[in-house]
């Protein structure tokens, strides 16, 4: 049998060679082991045509021959030899690399970043750390306002994000609706005579958790009727208007309803955070737009205060949305809503019911499982 001649690429050697192919390595390691090309793509699982022409294309990417063909069965040349040492102990690295990679992320999905807002990670965030915590993970709970944290998801110092606003200019980071919730108005206890249903006038007044969190349904009453958004102001008199900051999102969201409801009232006292405005609000120093969450989050000034639900209106809610970069999680991202859900249909919401029995049953919602 004549020796077939290796044939270099025309042009002289190039000035920038490829990388060696590791499914052209394995083959001729494969070769080199089992003592045939037949018997090589046997245990390749491929046709002998195709480990013979791995091997060629190896010999040419080479610029010798690895093969004596003289003999039978073929065997390696001395630059053959040379390149088996070589070739395995790549090899061997190429799978270590491979589950390393599949290690680090086995690691990384075990240790959860996970970033929300201040009131959701005051509220529900305790309760869905304590439900995920029964797998094997480490958690790490972030709190702050919606523009840092999805600055922090696209730079990757966070993983996973519970915000309010989804206005990110990133097709790789998947947004999907978590829950809704209602906008209400907040007046000082006893300002509305007659029309008040005052937050401690409910099931554990004064000890808004009375009752224990998870146990029970929600309440079937649908709360008091909504205030017409005419009569806001009306219903305040010379009461001013606390505000939430234009620069936080809850403020911007707030100031697009009231322009929405024709609202006009003059920017006076403007908080980033909940807890001051009502503290204004229960020392009867004006009244204010909150939402469930919000106020659930304050409820030491619950008893001092009068929740008014509002006419449901698209511009009249707060959604929250998961961020997550697409796929990166294998599930986890669907476990962490499913959770969440869980955790605000089962214990957060029928709390804040009880404690707020103003608020209709709609005042949360959430998408239903599909």
């Amino acid at each position: 049998m004549s020796a077939n001649p290796v044939r270099l690429p025309e042009g002289g050697p190039r000035r920038h060679r490829a990388l060696p192919d590791l499914h052209a390595l394995e083959a001729f390691v494969t070769v080199c082991e089992a003592g045939s090309m037949a018997l090589a793509a046997q245990r390749l699982g491929v046709s002998q045509s195709a480990v013979s022409q791995l091997v060629k294309a190896l010999e040419i990417e080479c610029g010798t021959q690895l093969f004596d063909r003289e003999v039978r069965p073929a065997r390696p040349t001395h630059a053959g030899r040379s390149l088996l040492d070589r070739a395995s102990a790549l090899l061997e690295q190429a799978r270590a690399l491979v589950e390393q990679v599949r290690a680090s992320a086995r690691q990384d999905h075990a240790q959860i970043r996970l970033g929300c807002v201040d009131s959701f990670a005051a509220t529900v965030g305790p309760a869905l750390i304590r439900a995920l915590a029964g797998s094997a993970r480490q958690l790490q709970l972030w709190s702050g306002l919606t523009p840092g944290l999805s600055a922090q998801l696209q730079a990757r110092e966070l993983d996973l994000v519970i915000c309010t606003d989804t206005r990110l200019d990133d097709t790789r980071i998947s947004q999907r609706l978590l829950f809704s919730e209602a906008f209400v108005a907040v007046f000082p206890r006893g300002v509305l005579p007659g029309t008040d249903v005052d937050a401690a006038d409910g099931p554990g007044a004064g000890n808004a958790d009375a009752a224990p969190a998870g146990q029970g349904a929600a309440p079937s009453s649908q709360g008091a009727a909504p205030v017409a958004l005419r009569d806001l102001t009306r219903l305040a008199g010379d009461l001013p208007l606390i505000r939430y900051t234009a620069r936080s999102v809850m403020g911007q969201q707030v100031d697009r309803f009231l322009r929405h409801a024709r609202i006009d009232a003059p920017r006076r006292f403007e908080f980033d955070a909940t807890d001051p405005m009502l503290s204004l609000v229960s020392a009867g120093l004006g009244w204010a737009i909150s939402t469930p969450l919000c106020l659930w989050q304050s409820r030491q000034y619950l008893d001092s205060v009068s929740v008014v639900p509002l006419p449901p209106t698209r511009l009249g809610q707060r959604d929250f949305f998961l961020l997550a970069r697409d796929a990166e999680w294998a599930g986890l991202d669907e476990e962490v809503m499913r959770v969440a859900r869980s955790v605000l249909s089962r214990e957060t919401a029928p709390a804040i019911r009880r404690a707020m029995p103003a608020l209709p049953a709609d005042a949360i919602t959430w998408p239903e499982a599909g």
